[in-house]
């Protein structure tokens, strides 16, 4: 089971502690590279500015790698989904394929408001439409209209596609039978809550039986973020927040990985000798101990049973 890591910014700026990642792209480009070559497989861009800063650092982070994924946090409602879907295909187009698209709630807005009542269930409503909207303009061959509760194109089409079609990678998270339902039909890539391994696991199986409703269980891959805090801050630690030297990071985060998660969304090294850090060590030593026990251990149930017992005797 391959195991990858993305790389989630933090404000980081010597100077000023709320300056984002991205303030500075000569800077940051000299840390992308670092990321890249670490032994990272993707990187979240989620600028605080919002949706169109955070295509313009998309664009600017592909067009500096070569090989690095760029997880794009995206909202619905922002922009036209004609419009978004061109711009998107565009980005992928331009990148060789190495986008993909993280959806987030946000409140509708107060023209929205308005015409209708606010409300978790009609987010995720208006999520679930804006995606069928992208998927069909991404891969249907003539222009087509849609007149839905949410919204209304004329001859939607576009001509530039990107490599993977509608199949770009849908990231999406969620907790509520709601959220849970939209993301079983859309999501490719799941993103867990931080819990315990046993609030992990049963969050697992809700997303699995919605994603099965729609004949997709089998589909999705499931990412874990995880904050890594040094052992100067590790009694602020939270739930799965780890600290310590890098071998017991990498045991940490075994059980969780004998879960089946297959990414670590790692927040929290975003200075140069941090991200260095985690990419020779913990990413190096989690990768080869995982490939050391299921070489040991080649069936799962035996793979995650051992891991389980060792952690504890360990703990």
């Amino acid at each position: 089971m391959p195991i990858e890591f993305t790389h989630v910014p933090g404000k980081t700026h010597p100077a000023d502690s709320t300056v984002p990642f991205f303030y500075d792209f000569a800077e940051t480009a000299t840390k992308l590279s670092l990321v890249e070559d670490i032994g990272f497989q993707k990187i979240v861009v989620d600028d605080p500015a919002g949706l169109l800063t955070n295509m313009d650092i998309a664009a600017q982070a592909l067009s500096r790698t070569s090989s690095l994924e760029v997880v794009l946090a995206h909202w619905a409602g922002v922009i036209e989904p004609t419009v978004a879907a061109r711009q998107l295909a565009a980005l992928d187009a331009e990148s060789g394929g190495r986008l993909s698209l993280r959806m987030l709630s946000e409140p509708l807005s107060d023209d929205d408001a308005e015409a209708r009542p606010v409300g978790h269930t009609v987010v995720w409503q208006r999520i679930d439409e804006y995606l069928v909207l992208l998927k069909r303009l991404w891969s249907n061959d003539r222009p087509f209209d849609h007149e839905g509760a949410f919204y209304s194109v004329r001859s939607g089409y576009v001509p530039r596609k990107g490599p993977h079609g509608a199949d770009m990678t849908i990231r999406m998270g969620g907790q509520s039978g709601t959220a849970l339902r939209v993301a079983g039909r859309h999501a490719d890539v799941f993103e867990l809550t931080p819990g315990s391994l046993d609030e992990i696991r049963q969050l697992m199986e809700r997303v699995r039986s919605a994603a099965a409703e729609h004949g997709r269980a089998g589909k999705l891959r499931f990412a874990l973020p995880v904050r890594i805090r040094s052992e100067d801050n590790a009694a602020c630690q939270k739930a799965v927040e780890i600290a310590g030297p890098p071998a017991q990071v990498a045991l940490a985060l075994l059980p969780y990985a004998a879960l089946g998660i297959q990414e670590f969304m790692i927040v929290g090294v975003d200075r140069p000798r941090e991200i260095a850090t985690a990419g020779r060590e913990v990413i190096a030593l989690l990768r080869n101990s995982v490939a050391r026990r299921e070489a040991d251990a080649p069936q799962p149930e035996a793979f995650a049973s051992r891991v389980v017992r060792e952690t504890r005797a360990a703990g």
